[in-house]
């Protein structure tokens, strides 16, 4: 059968800038396509010409007849006064879905979405909620393809786990923009990344994120291959062509051209790979305290729904905490804690004396009518960063912005343009404790990457709320889950807290109706099932383990060959020096083999 959409030499320009050119798209029966790309790259904007929202400026799209199609934008915006069954009612009306079958079709979708209370008016829910609501609307319509712009933004780790299964199960071709890596990866069957940096502006491969990857490290490598072979023939051709080349031939004007042809297309592959990555790095303090925030039986509890009940937890230096739990659970509130926004209703905090806390907000409004200058430098025009004077076009370089971006509003930015102005008044904050409340949104990959290493190399202690698990497996040292029903729990990591959620869940619903469990059974361990499948951190990890073993083995050998040097024999430093090492280099031998047994464990 021909394609569903079929979109040819696409090109969309805002401003001087061109975002895409000559773009070609197809998305046929059965497709589940992650697209991902750079911030300003134009993905949102491509989804909206899929949709029919927006005109290219050029290139054709063809849509198979009687195609329904669905669009979850970024931004979810209901009408007051509409409950969220008649947002499912009236979104069906729309789309002639039978009316004998609407309201089981209501009922079903939005029970499978969590929503308990259908008559609850869709403008009065969290932002996660809502966009549970906007997914639903969408769905009820029964799509033939169903396009999804960055639906995991506001969606709560529960939420997003619930998406998946619904695209895993349901019949629609999918496109679906995101920059969460696990997300990709469990639900993705192909790949597209739409940048400059590809020949057809875009990128597109059979598989899902992990897979991506590889094929595209190998497209790279073969550019950078084709690159320095161009630059070699055109270094060539200039030495020719200086000797005081004639056309006076047809063989010299044919060379003459060829010369031009081979620059052209160096200076495009130059244009097209030069690029940069922001520069995140967050500034600790110089403190050596350890334990710097301490709570002991503290209690909370908003609108009469108890969120804490009897926490004990302390934060030391250089611990990173991942806060999990579904919408409405606390996370926020125990960041507001910590901080010292509000207070608890029972038992203590303890914090180091002149503890620096800084805080990420999610919701931290940018003035809009201000210029990036100001924004990134609001007293002159330069910053201070790690004691050292840095003039405002430097420190916006850092964050990828242009010299003439400097004197545009903040609101022309994009969202994710606006994250990283947001990180760069955050990094000019010296810290003892970070807390970082959904710091993620908007950003694209490289830049999540670049933030998650930063984040590993702060020296205080960081707390941080996000819905993207790739970053909390990476970064997290410890889990603290809370279950929005009083009782909360430390993990090892996400997997744990998700097998405690389930078990409690099960008590809930076991128990009599509305009975909240003891606090006995809240705090009980929970055997948590060993896993057969990698997770994606791990496959990664199994993949080069063996290469690391090889090296480590290499470093013992070394090692154990510097300890025999007679040349050591009557130093005595040195060879205690170099019995340390070389007992270092067999532990982290031994710990590599532990970890190889145990991925080779669980991959079964």
């Amino acid at each position: 059968m021909p394609p569903i959409l079929n979109a040819r030499n696409l090109a969309k320009t805002y401003g001087a800038n061109p975002l895409f050119q000559n773009v070609s798209f197809t998305v046929s029966e059965g497709d589940r396509i992650g697209l991902i790309g750079p911030n300003g790259s134009g993905k949102s904007t491509l989804l909206g010409i899929l949709a029919g929202r927006v005109d290219p400026d050029f290139g054709d799209l063809a849509t198979r007849k009687r195609t329904r199609m669905s669009y979850v934008a970024q931004e979810s915006q209901f009408a007051a006064g509409v409950s969220a069954r008649q947002v499912a009612e009236n979104a069906m009306k729309r789309a002639l879905v039978p009316e004998t079958d609407r309201a089981n079709l209501a009922a079903e979708t939005l029970g499978r979405a969590g929503f308990e209370d259908f008559e609850a008016e869709a403008i009065s829910l969290s932002g996660g909620w809502r966009k549970r609501l906007a997914i639903v609307e969408a769905l009820v319509e029964i799509p033939d393809v169903l396009l999804l712009d960055e639906p995991t933004n506001h969606l709560d780790l529960a939420g997003i786990e619930w998406l998946e299964s619904e695209l895993e199960a349901g019949r629609f071709a999918c496109v679906v923009v995101s920059h969460d890596r696990y997300f990709l990866e469990n639900v993705a069957i192909e790949m597209a990344e739409l940048s400059r940096v590809y020949p057809d502006g875009i990128l597109r491969v059979q598989g899902n994120y992990s897979e991506f990857l590889v094929k595209k490290e190998e497209f790279l490598h073969a550019q950078s291959k084709r690159q320095e072979a161009l630059e070699n023939l055109v270094h060539n051709e200039i030495e020719w062509l200086r000797r005081g080349a004639k056309a006076r031939t047809r063989k010299s004007k044919a060379r003459i051209g060829k010369a031009q042809d081979l620059m052209e297309e160096l200076a495009d592959l130059n244009a097209r790979t030069r690029g940069g990555a922001a520069k995140i790095d967050f500034s600790a303090t110089d403190r050596q305290t350890k334990r710097l925030v301490e709570l002991q039986g503290v209690r909370y509890s908003i609108g009469g729904r108890e969120l804490f009940d009897g926490l004990d937890f302390v934060v030391t230096a250089g611990m990173r905490v991942g806060l999990v739990g579904p919408n409405g659970s606390g996370k926020t509130t125990l960041l507001r804690l910590l901080r010292g926004e509000v207070a608890a209703d029972g038992g203590q905090i303890r914090k180091a004396e002149a503890l620096r806390v800084v805080y990420f907000d999610q919701n931290r409004p940018l003035d809009l009518e201000v210029t990036l200058r100001r924004a990134l430098a609001p007293d002159s025009d330069s910053v201070i960063y790690q004691d050292r004077v840095t003039h405002v076009a430097s420190w916006a370089a850092r964050f990828l912005f242009t010299g003439e971006q400097l004197n545009q509003p903040v609101g022309r930015l994009s969202g994710g343009e606006r994250a990283r102005v947001l990180i760069a008044q955050l990094m000019l904050q010296p810290a003892d404790v970070l807390l970082l409340d959904e710091p993620t949104n908007d950003l694209d990959i490289p830049t999540l990457e670049i933030l998650e290493e930063s984040l590993l190399e702060f020296r205080g202690a960081l707390a941080l709320v996000t819905h993207d698990r790739h970053m909390l497996d990476r970064v997290s040292t410890v889990v603290l889950g809370l279950d929005g029903l009083g009782s909360a729990e430390r993990f090892a990591d996400y997997s744990q807290w998700e097998a405690w959620q389930e078990e409690r869940m099960q008590t809930v619903k076991s128990g009599p109706r509305g009975q909240k469990p003891t606090t006995a059974a809240a705090a009980a361990p929970v055997a948590v099932p060993t896993k057969k499948k990698l997770s994606y951190l791990e496959a990664r990890e199994y993949a080069t383990i063996e290469e690391q073993i090889a090296q480590a083995e290499d470093w013992l050998k070394n090692k154990r060959a510097a300890l025999e040097d007679p040349a050591i024999a009557s130093d005595a430093t040195a060879l205690v020096r170099a019995n340390v090492e070389m007992e270092e280099a067999r532990s982290a031998l031994d710990r590599l083999y532990a970890r190889w047994h145990e991925l080779e464990e669980k991959q079964g």
